[in-house]
């Protein structure tokens, strides 16, 4: 679903919106003088108007960053973001340029795939639930799980504040299924197993939309492939 678009706008969220880059890149390239608004250069907090022509100059060799994209495994115990009382971050375990972040939250807890990336662009466009991209999870419990459960599941859950959209759940053991949602609220498997009288003992993500987890090795980073980042970045709008 794309944002439909209401003029006029500041000109950072025009370029962002258009995929030219973040907001915060945006802003940087208008301190720059590299954005253009109807031949003129542009000026932070700038607005445009829906027949405004608007322009990048990246005729200068560097100007641009250069996006890279890598996946992660991370192992139970690491946080995301913003470590506290002696925790480690991904930051503090992996070697990656410093401008280089996870793209959204796997909670303490859980591990498997997260993406890394220096594209702000993607960030808002992977997260944002009305985009109904896929994640897949293997989750293990501490009760053996039941038809209903499997059912109810699949159907949506009713939580304290909303009901879960449908979802792919599929059963592997006793203890073990495998569910793929298009959406990703806070701690979400986890409240829908509570919810339903199960725990929670094992979580782990394996895929983001095309991106897979594969044989990534707990702790490891992979560089995206450029067929694999360029799937990625089209069924983003990118």
């Amino acid at each position: 679903m794309e944002e439909k678009i209401s003029y006029p706008i500041r000109i950072n969220r025009y370029l962002a919106l258009h995929n030219y880059c973040s907001r915060r890149e945006a802003d940087a390239y208008i301190t720059k003088g590299l954005v253009f608004v109807n031949g003129k250069k542009a000026k932070i907090g700038d607005k445009v108007f829906e027949a405004d022509k608007v322009e990048l100059n990246v005729k200068e060799k560097g100007v641009l960053k250069k996006y890279v994209y890598y996946g992660y495994n991370k192992a139970r115990g690491i946080v995301t973001h913003s470590p506290k009382d002696g925790q480690k971050s991904i930051a503090n375990v992996v070697k990656v340029a410093e401008d280089v972040f996870p793209v959204g939250r796997l909670d303490k807890n859980s591990r498997g795939l997260i993406l890394l990336s220096n594209d702000g662009r993607i960030t808002d466009k992977l997260l944002n639930p009305e985009r109904e991209h896929e994640k897949e999870y293997v989750v293990g419990v501490n009760k053996p799980i039941t038809n209903i459960f499997l059912k109810v599941m699949r159907q949506g859950v009713q939580l304290e504040d909303f009901k879960t959209r449908s979802a792919v759940v599929e059963k592997k053991d006793e203890l073990t299924f495998n569910i793929t949602l298009t959406e990703g609220k806070k701690h979400q498997i986890r409240r829908m197993c509570a919810a339903l009288g199960w725990e929670v003992v094992d979580l782990k993500r394996v895929r983001i939309m095309n991106v897979r987890l594969g044989r990534l090795a707990v702790g490891q980073l992979r560089a995206l492939g450029d067929e694999e980042t360029k799937s990625l970045l089209k069924s983003l709008g990118i």
